[in-house]
Order: C-alpha cells, then sequence, then structure tokens
C-alpha cells in the first residue's frame, strides 16, 4: 500500500468513526418529537441536520485542521474563497431530511474528501440500521454494520443483468424518468432514499440509478466514491463523472449511476 493510500484509509475510518457519532446525535432526536422547519429553497431542516452537522464539522477540522470544511447547514462560503481549495470535506450531515421527517429510516450522513475536484473518501453511514459504507481511492468500497457485530466485508457491483433494477428516488421520481427508464427495456424498480442508492448499486443488489433535475454537491459525492470503488460509475449525460467545485454552484445537473461501467449506456444518452 502507498503512502497515499495508507492515508486515505486512516482518514477514511476516522471519518467513518465520526459518521457514527453524528448518527448517535440524529437518532436522539429522530426517536422524540422534533419540530420542522423550511429552507429558502423550501426543503426540510430539523435539529437532527443541525446536531450532525455540529459534530461532524468540530470532529473533522480536529482531525484535519488544515482543511476546509463545506456542510450542507454552512454552505455560505463565497466563490472566490472556495475556488482556491484543492483538497477539503464535503458534507452532508443529513441526506434525506424528507426521509427523516417521514420517519422510514432511510436517511444517511454523508462524508466526502474531495481532491481536485474528485471524490476520494466516501463515507456513508445509515443511523436507523447502522449501516456504515466507507470507500477511498485505491482501497475499495467495505460494508459493515458495528451495532450488529457484522465486520467489514468489500462491494462489488454486478454485471449488467436483464431485467435491470433500478434504484429511484422516494421523493423525487419523473415521468421523465421512467421514459428514459423504458429505453433500457424490462426493469424492476425499487424506492429508496437519500444515498442508499449507491450503496445498494455498490452491494449489487441495484444496477441503475437516474437523477434529473438538480441536486446539491454534497448529496453525490460521498455516495459515488463508494459506488466507483466498488466498480461502478456516476456520470453526468456527456458521460463525465461528476466533478466537485469546479464552478461557483454547487449544483449537479442530470446523471446516472451504475454498477456495470463497462456495459453499453447508450440508450440513456441518446
Amino acid at each position: 500500500m502507498s503512502e497515499a493510500t495508507h492515508d486515505l484509509a486512516r482518514l477514511a475510518r476516522a471519518a467513518g468513526d465520526i459518521a457514527q457519532r453524528a448518527a448517535q446525535a440524529i437518532l436522539g432526536i429522530y426517536e422524540s418529537d422534533f419540530a420542522v422547519q423550511c429552507k429558502d429553497d423550501r426543503s426540510p431542516l430539523t435539529e437532527a441536520d443541525l446536531a450532525a452537522h455540529r459534530v461532524i464539522v468540530a470532529a473533522l477540522r480536529e482531525l484535519t485542521p488544515e482543511l476546509p470544511v463545506l456542510s450542507e447547514e454552512s454552505a455560505a462560503i463565497a466563490w472566490p474563497e472556495r475556488s482556491r481549495w484543492t483538497r477539503y470535506w464535503l458534507v452532508d450531515p443529513l441526506d434525506g431530511t424528507r426521509e427523516f421527517v417521514k420517519r422510514n429510516g432511510e436517511f444517511t450522513v454523508n462524508i466526502a474528501l474531495i481532491d481536485d475536484h474528485e471524490p476520494v473518501i466516501g463515507v456513508v453511514q445509515t443511523p436507523v440500521t447502522g449501516e456504515l459504507a466507507v470507500a477511498w481511492r485505491g482501497g475499495g468500497a467495505w460494508l459493515s454494520n458495528p451495532h450488529e457485530g457484522v465486520a467489514p466485508h468489500r462491494l462489488a457491483t454486478r454485471a449488467r443483468p436483464a431485467p435491470l433494477v433500478v434504484a429511484g428516488s422516494r421523493s423525487h421520481a419523473s415521468e421523465r424518468e421512467n421514459e428514459l427508464l423504458a429505453r433500457l427495456g424490462a426493469f424492476e424498480k425499487i424506492a429508496l432514499g437519500s444515498s442508499l442508492k449507491f450503496v445498494r448499486i455498490a452491494a449489487a443488489d441495484a444496477d441503475l440509478y437516474v437523477r434529473l433535475g438538480p441536486t446539491s454537491e454534497w448529496d453525490t459525492a460521498a455516495g459515488q466514491c463508494v459506488l466507483e470503488e466498488a466498480g461502478g460509475a456516476v456520470r453526468d449525460f456527456s458521460g463525465q463523472p461528476l466533478r466537485y467545485n469546479a464552478r461557483e454552484s454547487l449544483i449537479n445537473g442530470d446523471f446516472f449511476a451504475i454498477g456495470d461501467r463497462d456495459a453499453d449506456w447508450h440508450a440513456l444518452l441518446d
């Protein structure tokens, strides 16, 4: 293992520990009567988002004081400052707040390390189940469940099957998406919230996720790293991997996530 890979492995495992601490803060609120506010974009915000944000930001600053931290709950950092960053943490303290509010358990804690516009560490932790996905560049993607004593095992995507299993958004489905998927022939669809879609593809439980419309960069970075290290890919509709902090906007365009990156997906791009 190279020194660089060893350092990423150390940071990834530490980020996984931090995500589990944030999950405990989230669950303490999830199990209570919590209030829901609305952000300017009408997306929901709860005390759990803020509690997890505080835990993660403080711990990452202690772990790597030299690296900036960009979190969904503290994203108002001016572009002239942010554009100079080459390496930084990108955090969604609670991905899937709508699912949190619905109490269906399908929300995650996302932590990614971005290096030269690419995610090189990805952590996706599911508070309700305790499932923890950790990946780092060159080190693979690993799934465990510390709460249930399940040791880490390496994730690997599968070859494209027929019919496809499509991981669809539980809160953002659209008719346009259905029309696009129809080009691929027969498929089964499972609805999932948050970054669980990336993890399920990485774990060979699903094959494709199509996202049409804007998403924030903190929604995708950690899941992208997990999926890429398991053998998959996350691409925009020009066929290029998603990139981070490459523009003033922190918004992704349309993209799709695939398990079998060597299969022919041109029907999606036509």
